[in-house]
């Protein structure tokens, strides 16, 4: 299969987790994929993998919500690669408070990074695509947080809402250039974010060992099971390709039935 043979990828996060999954995933369909993440290292590592399995990537180096360096990425990209088609806004991360604790810096961090540099991607990644001419895709990690609002971590959820509410914004702003803009809405998915989510969990006395949280929130999956990046990989790369291209604005939920909207 090779849907997206020739087309141009940046990911961003995409030097592990769901990003890594769909970095491998994209590559194995023909795309050239620009692995970007905060860790070049690890990025650099990732592409490295992908070009010995036959692909063609890039790993770039990247802080999403500082704008000089997204353009310098997808200047990068375009050098390499000739244009970009398609952005997956991925990059986010999480630190759990109690509610009550939850401080302005806290509130700030989260949403630097998994609100505000979803809107700097998006708008350096429409610009490219406005000046090539030939439409686009832009498609945005969202979560099940921003559907409904989990105590343990209301900022997280707070950015993730506004991720959805970005989506649909940008949605209604690039239609007329033939730009497409779509979420996928992950549940519990097992990856190093989650292991870091349950580690903070235990170090604040919330759950008292390893795999209780996850556990308790798997509970309410109807397929009975958390993800894995790869269960993620298929409905990103339905959304990157021309299956979707009627698709815009919308959320599509991976959560294997955890929240029915």
């Amino acid at each position: 299969m090779a849907r997206l043979q020739g087309k141009v990828v940046i990911v961003t996060g995409g030097a592990q987790g769901i990003g890594e999954g769909i970095a491998t995933r994209l590559a194995r369909e023909g795309a050239h994929v620009a692995v970007a993440d905060l860790n070049g290292d690890k990025a650099r590592s990732v592409a490295e993998t992908l070009n010995r399995s036959g692909g063609s990537a890039i790993g770039v180096a990247v802080d999403v919500a500082e704008r000089a360096q997204v353009q310098a990425a997808i200047a990068q990209t375009v050098q390499s690669f000739g244009r970009l088609d398609i952005i997956f806004n991925n990059a986010g991360f999480n630190k759990p408070l109690p509610f009550l604790e939850v401080d302005e810096a806290n509130f700030n961090a989260i949403l630097r990074v998994n609100a505000w540099g979803v809107m700097v991607c998006t708008q350096e990644a429409a610009k490219q695509m406005i000046a090539q001419g030939q439409g686009g895709k832009i498609i945005n990690t969202a979560s099940i947080a921003g559907r409904q609002g989990y105590a343990e971590f209301a900022p997280y959820c707070a950015s993730k809402a506004s991720v959805i509410s970005l989506t649909q914004a940008a949605a209604r702003e690039f239609a007329k250039h033939k730009i497409t803009v779509n979420a996928f809405a992950p549940g519990v998915v097992v990856t190093p974010l989650w292991d870091g989510l349950e580690q903070d969990m235990i170090d604040k006395g919330v759950i008292k060992e390893k795999g209780e949280f996850i556990e308790s929130f798997s509970s309410s999956i109807l397929m009975g099971y958390p993800s894995r990046p790869s269960d993620m990989a298929g409905v990103a790369a339905f959304l990157a390709s021309p299956d979707s291209d009627y698709i815009t604005g919308q959320v599509i939920m991976a959560d294997g039935g955890m929240v029915l909207v």
